[in-house]
């Protein structure tokens, strides 16, 4: 017993020695872009032949093993430490040349990488103790240390000096039985682990159902998930969480599949703001207890429109993403076999709301409309992108945004027999709003799709749209998608005619089967505080017969608070 606590004594006694024998090195390199300093620095330390290159807060750590000849990354997502091994022989490999130059007063090799169409130029040194490098895709050889390293002549790292560092621990934050993962999934924890992904909707289906149950306003619940307008529409209560508040940017990103309806059809992403005010009518009065609820807008010719402008008690929805669905795409692939056309599985729409999702209440319902008829209809996705702050902008909170709904023409009840927007062949879209406070930044998103879809219907048919505010052209344009054959795979379902086109391929007013519309931002800096009109001049054609020409439209008043 007694041998065997001297052995362990004397264990201990030779690592200690071991540690003191091995120093720690800090190597600090400045950073120059364009040949000027830019005042910033990186450092790296090297230990008992590891590199390493991360500060202790940083998410992902990263390490040079000289040893074992790898580098080593890794990250901990949960609970679990997750870390890639990448071997030296599978870094980028260099070419050498016979140039030089002196730094820290080492005699330094050039040695050139390429990766990604870039170039990296490195000058090191192999007579150092050190060695190491502060990118470890760039490393010469295992007995080199990297004095300088130029990316595309521009960016510049230069070691201004090495020194032993006596308070710096060195931590390893993984061992061998850390989770051992390829390259590929690493980036995929990496990169998912940057933001938070918030589901919103998860294999919902949008169809036609005469049969649906309409639930009770009193039974409705956050963050649960409800089907209105005979199945055409879904929406669900979700929270403004803390994500939401303090984020840089928001992205909506919907996944859309045909679940047994073949033809392209119109879709809405839009938001209904919680009423604060038991006085005021939103969209989701009309969702339960029916269009009469809502206020109607009567054009020239006494046609009745309902709930598609912001009066002083009706808010229309904010419509944060206008979508087509392609023809058939999933349910109709095996059904319209064509050698050498690989249909999509499903098409993936994903654009940045920003600015408007509005994150000063506490929350808000998000909905889904796709019109169809069809029993089968369509399945869809719905997931919030959140990107957080980067850590030099915390200290300047997001603004306030503002955020005021003015029309939307989408008739998102169409199966419940809302109108379509057909007003704009006798008739001009107004709208009276005020602007009670100081604003900067004020723009108008105006989204705007024609429809039509017979030969010389506007869906078809160039058609130009003017905005007018207080009397004032301050836009016009004529939309148009011309690109609409860039999507023919996401349309197995679509018409192939004698000429060889497909009815997929057709340019419309400014949509094609199976894309987004974005909106146009029109800036409106010079609009100050008080009463305005805006108009909608659209120049709509004719109707034939039972086909009828419509402008889905939505316009929302976007900036921030200068309070």
């Amino acid at each position: 017993m007694i041998k065997f606590f001297n052995a362990i004594l004397l264990f201990f006694s030779l690592t200690l020695v071991a540690q003191k024998k091995s120093e720690v090195y800090k190597i600090k390199y400045d950073k120059f872009q364009n040949g000027k300093k830019t005042g910033e620095n990186t450092t790296i330390y090297v230990y008992n032949e590891m590199v390493f290159l991360s500060k202790p807060t940083d998410k992902i750590q990263q390490f040079i093993d000289l040893k074992n000849n790898y580098n080593v990354s890794t990250i901990k997502d949960g609970n679990t430490v997750f870390k890639k091994i990448i071997p030296f022989d599978s870094l980028p490999q260099p070419k050498f040349d016979n140039d030089t130059r002196i730094l820290l007063g080492y005699k330094c090799q050039h040695a050139r990488f390429s990766y990604f169409s870039n170039t990296i130029d490195v000058w090191f040194t192999e007579q150092t103790i050190v060695k190491g490098t502060p990118n470890n895709s760039y490393l010469p050889s295992k007995n080199a240390l990297v004095l300088q390293l130029v990316v595309n002549g521009n960016f510049t790292l230069t070691a201004s000096a090495i020194d032993k560092e006596k308070k710096y621990i060195p931590i390893l934050n993984y061992d061998d039985k850390t989770q051992v993962v390829n390259t590929s999934e690493f980036e995929e924890i990496a990169i998912n682990s940057r933001y938070k992904i918030l589901k919103i909707f998860d294999n919902e289906i949008l169809n036609f159902d005469p049969n649906l149950v309409i639930p009770k306003e009193a039974e409705l619940e956050t963050d649960k998930v409800y089907h209105f307008s005979k199945g055409s529409v879904v929406l669900k209560k979700i929270k403004i969480t803390p994500e939401l508040k303090n984020s840089s940017a928001i992205f909506a990103k919907l996944t859309s599949k045909s679940n047994g309806d073949a033809y392209d059809r119109t879709g809405s992403v839009f938001i209904i703001p919680v009423k604060k005010d038991a006085a005021i009518v939103t969209l989701l009065d009309g969702y339960l207890h029916g269009l009469d609820k809502l206020p109607i807008y009567t054009d020239n010719k006494k046609n009745k429109y309902q709930g598609i402008i912001k009066e002083k008690d009706y808010l229309p929805a904010i419509e944060i993403l206008r979508f087509f669905t392609p023809f058939g795409v999933n349910y109709f692939n095996d059904k319209r076999k064509i050698n050498n056309y690989n249909w999509a599985k499903e098409v993936v729409y994903k654009e940045d709301v920003s600015s408007l999702i509005p994150t000063d209440g506490d929350e808000i319902w998000i909905g889904v409309f796709i019109g169809n008829y069809d029993a089968g209809g369509h399945k869809i996705n719905l997931e919030l992108d959140v990107y957080p702050l980067m850590n030099n902008n915390d200290d300047k909170p997001n603004k306030k945004k503002y955020i005021a709904p003015l029309f939307s023409t989408v008739n998102t009840m169409e199966m419940s027999g809302q109108n379509y927007g057909g007003l704009f062949a006798n008739d001009t879209l107004k709208v009276n709003f005020e602007i009670k406070e100081e604003l900067q930044n004020l723009q108008l998103l105006y989204t705007t799709t024609g429809h039509g879809g017979w030969e010389k219907g506007d869906e078809f048919t160039p058609k130009m749209n003017k905005v007018f505010i207080d009397g004032e052209e301050v836009f016009k344009i004529i939309p148009w998608r011309t690109d609409c054959a860039t999507y023919r795979l996401s349309n197995p379902a679509s018409g192939n005619f004698q000429d060889g086109l497909s009815s997929s391929d057709l340019s419309r007013s400014n949509w094609c089967p199976g894309t987004l519309t974005s909106p146009y931002i029109i800036p409106l800096s010079k609009l100050l505080k008080g009463n305005h009109v805006i108009e909608i001049v659209i120049e709509q054609g004719p109707n034939e017969g039972p086909s009828t020409n419509h402008w889905n439209v939505s316009g929302v008043l976007v900036g921030e608070s200068k309070n």
